[in-house]
Parts: C-alpha cells; structure tokens; sequence
C-alpha cells in the first residue's frame, strides 16, 4: 500500500482542515481494509500530519516521507485498532514517533536537556527574564520579523519541549490527547508546556527588548 496522491491541505500547512472525528468513519471498513473508506481516511488527515510533521522536522520532503509512512504503517496496524481513541489522536501518535526517530537519526546524541535530572515536575533552571511587552505596538508585534523570530525559536527548543509545543498549542490538542500522542503523565504535559513557553518567552526577550522606546 501506497500514499501517492497528497491532498492539496497537505500541501498547504496553513489552511484549516474541516473537524472530523472517528465516527465520521467505519472502523469495520477500515479493520477490513476497505480501500474507499481508507481514501476517505487519507484525505481527511493528510492535512494535519503534513502539517505535524514539516513543524517537526522543518523539511517538506522529509515531512512527505512521514506522511507516506504513517499512512502505510495505521493501513497495517488498522485490524488491531481498538478504539479507545480518536482516529486523529491515534494517528497523531503514529506520525509524532515516525518523526522524532527521523529526527534522531538525523542529529547525533545529545544530552537530555528538558530538565536538570530529567525531573518534570523540577521547575530549577526555568527562564525568568521576561521583558514587559506591554508598551510594544500591536503592529510590530504581529510583524512578519516578529513571527520568522517566533518560528526560529520553536525550532530551537528541546525535542521534548518542542513537541508538547506543538501539539498543544500549534496544532491544538487538549492536555489529555497531547499526553495520548506522547503516552506520558498530563502533568509532564503541562509542565513541559510550561517550560517551552517561558524558554520561548526568554527566547524572544532580547528581539522585543530592542525594540521597546528608549526611556531617557
């Protein structure tokens, strides 16, 4: 079995897909191998794990790649899927381990930097220079730079943090289905959270700090 066609969503990470859920499928088709209803499946979701995985990854082809293995590998494991989950929460999962192995093959190994000790509920090590933004004008804010800066420190974060960033708040899932994707606590989800947002926030500091009216 084969992805080959991507769907134009796929192909285009900033257009919203429409909201499906598991119901809106048969399962006993898809158990089945049902080739119809497994198209349906495709083009349904191909949006979103291309989306997931070039925010991951920050290649297009590598995130094509992705795409055709977490189709080829859910087209397999299907007979076993028992439901417990979404559909998306369970290809969610699929696609977050195909890109994160990709991920580690690509980079030599590191030493875990998460958290001092690998503790998630430890807070010691946080950033906690955060400049006050209030004063900025809601123009440069929202500026194109601002953004690429934003996007730039995404990349830069920890895996770990990187990750939970991405799926809860990039592409939207709750606490409890980002702890699904990633099979941890949805304390250590909230926690990592957390933490990206203020390495992010710390991240950001020196590029708005620059830009706030100079007080004589």
């Amino acid at each position: 079995m084969a992805v080959t066609k991507m769907p134009q969503s796929a192909s285009n990470p900033q257009k919203s897909q429409n909201p499906v859920s598991s119901e809106d499928f048969s399962l006993e088709a898809l158990r089945r191998g049902d080739p119809l209803e497994f198209a349906r499946l495709v083009d349904a979701y191909s949006g979103m794990i291309y989306r997931l995985a070039k925010r991951i990854l920050q290649n297009p082809q590598d995130a094509e790649d992705i795409l055709q293995e977490t189709f080829i590998k859910a087209y397999n494991a299907l007979p076993r899927f028992d439901g417990r989950s979404r559909l998306s929460t369970w290809l969610y999962r699929i696609a977050t381990n195909e890109a994160l192995m990709l991920l580690r093959k690509k980079r030599p190994p590191t030493v875990s930097v998460d958290s001092p000790g690998g503790n998630d509920a430890d807070d010691d090590g946080l950033p906690l220079q955060i400049v006050d933004w209030c004063c900025l004008p809601e123009s440069e804010l929202m500026s194109e730079e601002a953004r690429r800066h934003l996007e730039r420190s995404i990349e830069a974060l920890p895996e770990t943090l990187k990750t939970v960033f991405v799926l809860r708040e990039l592409e939207g899932l709750s606490v409890r289905e980002t702890a699904q994707v990633l099979e941890i606590s949805e304390a250590a989800v909230k926690t990592r959270l957390h933490r990206a947002r203020l390495a992010l926030r710390e991240a950001l500091t020196v590029y708005f700090k620059e830009r706030l009216p100079q007080v004589s």
